[in-house]
């Protein structure tokens, strides 16, 4: 009579163990909100039984590797196109909302002589870039702060004047490293990879009405969203979130200090 009870017991924690398995949520974040999500990430983990496994890179990229197929139960665009462009390709998509705003900063490595000023049509920026020198953007064809960029250069007059001088990285993080280990004299990135960066302060804040607004859509994906992945969108929209969303830099989507 023994062995039938010790073999139902066994099974019995089998199935109590797997019930109570740690819920997975995979995360698809662009490349500017690296830091700040690893923080939040580190702080809901803290009281929730779950593990949150981000992966970080332009927008474009994740939004392909996404349509691929790579496992995504949350993502987070740094523009609205390739949210847009999901949708588009029959990827489901749910509980959508404009999560946060940022800013476009044009940056330069510490010791340089370059003086602030507001990267406008009265400030050319090849006068600060000597022969051979390139400013480090990311690449305008598919990431946003590139897009951005071209946005802004072209609304001021600049942009055939620079596209043949910048160097294309393949995210925003790319571009500041770029001007991290003084490869290039200048950069343009979020205002956020500006605070974050080594090395590199902000010159100046690009005009907003010079390109469009930089707003970070986020939605649950997949056909049936699990409901861990739901409650973490949902935090993300709380008022510790949106603390440390303002302490990296970022704009709050409706918060007062948005504009």
């Amino acid at each position: 009579m023994l062995r039938p009870f010790v073999t139902l017991t066994a099974a019995g924690l089998l199935f109590c163990n797997t019930a109570s398995a740690t819920e997975r949520i995979d995360v698809q974040a662009a490349a500017s909100l690296t830091d700040v999500m690893n923080t939040l990430i580190e702080q809901y983990e803290q009281h929730h039984d779950v593990d949150i496994v981000p992966v970080y890179a332009s927008s474009s990229t994740l939004a392909r590797q996404i349509a691929q197929g790579a496992p995504a139960d949350i993502y987070l665009s740094a523009n609205e196109k390739w949210m847009n462009w999901l949708e588009d390709h029959g990827e489901p998509v749910h509980d959508r909302r404009d999560l946060l705003n940022n800013r476009l900063a044009l940056i330069t490595a510490d010791g340089s002589d370059i003086e602030d000023f507001t990267p406008d049509s009265d400030h050319p920026l090849s006068q600060y870039l000597k022969d051979g020198e390139r400013i480090a953007v990311g690449d305008p064809a598919h990431v946003p702060a590139g897009i951005y960029t071209r946005q802004a250069l072209e609304h001021q007059g600049q942009w055939q004047a620079l596209e043949p001088r910048l160097a294309r990285a393949s995210d925003v993080r790319g571009a500041l490293a770029l001007v991290e280990r003084g490869e290039t004299p200048l950069g343009v990135v979020y205002a956020t990879d500006a605070m974050a960066g080594n090395h590199v302060h902000q010159l100046g804040l690009f005009p907003s009405d010079s390109h469009d607004p930089i707003t970070y859509p986020a939605a649950l994906l997949g056909k049936d969203p699990s409901p861990q992945a739901q409650a973490f969108l949902q935090w993300l929209e709380s008022d510790d979130a949106a603390s440390a969303f303002k302490q990296y830099g970022f704009e709050v989507n409706g918060s007062d200090d948005a504009n």
